[in-house]
């Protein structure tokens, strides 16, 4: 109970300076998330619960956002809106997602349905962002806007284009000693 509550404030305290929407959205999730650890007698809660969230978050607030994606803590929504995430998706801790983003699988040539992406830690997706198929985007990457990524990302790298090309590298260690002494 106590890593329950803990999520919701810090998702809350990361979106402050959002809108409230995301906040909703980010609150209503780690309750479904949690309501989906009740034992079998208790379901029932659940699956009305689950009613409501896909509901309000789903079709009146326009993200789709399974109670069951693995999401870390101090997710981000800028703008939340026409967000499309698979269930299968995994997002670490502290990533930043921003309007019309897809993240999920995608059908392949034999069809068959691929897995679908595993998101790092700090990473920064932009918006009309496009994230599709098995493939893991590393620890502090940045998406450009409007980029189509279907092959990995390694840790630090800024990506961007359709398909999503390494633009640079990031080094945050060297920017946060740059920051201090200068």
């Amino acid at each position: 109970m106590k890593k329950f509550m803990n999520d919701i404030l810090q998702d809350w305290k990361i979106n402050q300076d959002t809108s409230l929407k995301s906040r909703l959205i980010l609150l209503m999730f780690r309750i479904a998330q949690k309501l989906g650890d009740l034992p079998t007698p208790f379901s029932w809660i659940s699956k009305f619960y689950f009613g409501i969230y896909l509901f309000i978050v789903d079709w009146l607030l326009g993200v789709e956002l399974p109670w069951n994606t693995q999401v870390g803590t101090k997710l981000k929504l800028h703008h939340a809106r026409g967000l499309v995430i698979n269930h299968e998706t995994i997002i670490g801790n502290n990533c930043i997602l921003r309007h019309s983003t897809t993240i999920g699988n995608k059908k392949l040539l034999d069809g068959s349905i691929s897995g679908s992406p595993k998101i790092g830690n700090n990473v920064d997706i932009g918006a009309n962002v496009v994230i599709l198929g098995e493939i893991t985007i590393d620890d502090d990457a940045v998406i450009g806007a409007g980029s189509v990524v279907v092959k990995d990302v390694p840790k630090g790298a800024v990506v961007a284009g359709n398909p999503a090309r390494i633009i640079r590298m990031t080094n945050k260690t060297m920017s946060s000693v740059l920051v201090v002494s200068g």
